[in-house]
C-alpha cells in the first residue's frame, strides 16, 4: 500500500540537510546524504495524475558545495564553497598621489659681504739680523751707588748685580760694567800689555783686532775691539762667535771696564756708541 506522507517527509529532510550544509562553512566535507535522496519518486496528487517533486532553488554558493553536487548528481570537486553572506576583507590602499615635478629655485647671485674698514694700517715687521738691537729700542739710565757711575742700558734687559759690578743680558746681546782698583789711567800701550794679555788667556778663543785711545763725553778712554766664543748655553751647550767692544774709564784710582757684545756681524754701531757716550763718573 502506498504511503502518501513519505514524499513530504523526504522533502523536509532534504531542506533541513541543505540548510545545515549552508551554515557550516568551516567543515571541509559535508556529511553524505542518503542515496535515497538523490531521486525523489513521483507523488500522486490526484486520482490517476502523477507529478514530479521539484527541488527548491538553491543559491549559487550552495550549488557549489559538495553536498549540492551529490544531490544534483554532479561529481564533487572537494572544494568548500564560501557562503554568499560571508564577506572577505579587502585591503584598502590609498590611491598613489602623483609626485609633482617642481623646478629648482633659480640661483640668485649675491654680493659678497662688505669688509669692515680697518681701524689702522698694518705695520711691517721689523727685520733684524741675529743680535741686532732694534733702532726703536728704548734706553733707561742705570745709577750705581756703590760704583759711583751712571750708564744708559736697554730697557727690558735682564739685570744681575754684584756690588759695583752689573750685567744686562738679552738673548745673545749683553752689556757689563766691572769696577777694579788701579794706580794710573790706562792707555792703548799699557792696555796691550795688561788688559789684552789677560783677555788672551781666556779659553774662549779671543782674537784682538784693535786697541786705541778714544775721547768720549765721560773722559779719556781706551777702546779694545776683539772677537771670542760665547759661553756655552746652559741647556744645549751651543756657542756662537761674538764681537766685543771694551771701554776703559779711569777716575780716582778706579778703573771701570764697560763691555758690550753681540753675535759677530750684527749691526749695533749706533746703540753701542750711545752706551759708551752715556758713561759718567759721579
Amino acid at each position: 500500500m502506498f504511503n502518501q506522507r513519505r514524499p513530504a517527509y523526504l522533502l523536509v529532510s532534504l531542506i533541513l540537510g541543505l540548510t545545515t550544509v549552508a551554515c557550516d562553512t568551516t567543515a571541509p566535507t559535508a556529511a553524505p546524504v542518503p542515496s535515497s535522496a538523490s531521486a525523489v519518486p513521483a507523488t500522486p496528487t490526484g486520482a490517476g495524475t502523477a507529478t514530479t517533486a521539484v527541488l527548491p532553488s538553491l543559491p549559487p554558493s550552495e550549488l557549489a558545495s559538495p553536498t549540492a553536487s551529490a544531490i544534483s548528481g554532479a561529481p564533487s570537486t572537494g572544494v568548500t564553497a564560501v557562503p554568499a553572506t560571508t564577506t572577505l576583507p579587502v585591503a584598502t590602499q590609498a590611491p598613489a598621489t602623483p609626485t609633482a615635478l617642481t623646478a629648482p629655485p633659480p640661483v640668485v647671485a649675491q654680493a659678497p659681504p662688505a669688509t669692515p674698514a680697518p681701524t689702522e694700517q698694518a705695520l711691517a715687521p721689523e727685520q733684524n739680523p741675529a743680535g741686532d738691537i732694534p733702532d726703536t729700542q728704548a734706553f733707561i739710565t742705570y745709577r750705581s751707588t756703590t760704583g759711583g757711575y751712571d750708564l744708559d742700558v736697554p730697557e727690558g734687559w735682564a739685570r744681575s748685580e754684584n756690588g759695583p759690578t752689573v750685567g744686562f743680558i738679552e738673548k745673545l746681546n749683553g752689556e757689563t760694567v766691572t769696577i777694579t782698583d788701579t794706580a794710573a789711567a790706562p792707555t792703548a800701550a799699557t792696555a796691550r800689555t795688561a788688559q789684552v794679555a789677560a783677555l788672551q788667556q781666556s779659553p774662549r778663543a779671543v782674537q784682538v783686532t784693535s786697541v786705541k785711545d778714544v775721547q768720549l763725553p765721560g773722559g779719556a778712554a781706551v777702546l779694545i775691539d776683539y772677537t771670542s766664543n760665547s759661553e756655552p748655553n746652559a741647556v744645549t751647550g751651543k756657542q756662537v762667535r761674538l764681537e766685543n767692544n771694551s771701554y776703559l774709564f779711569y777716575h780716582s784710582g778706579k778703573l771701570a771696564t764697560v763691555t758690550v757684545w753681540a753675535p759677530l756681524g750684527a749691526d749695533n754701531v749706533d746703540q753701542w756708541q750711545r752706551i759708551a757716550h752715556s758713561f759718567r763718573w759721579r
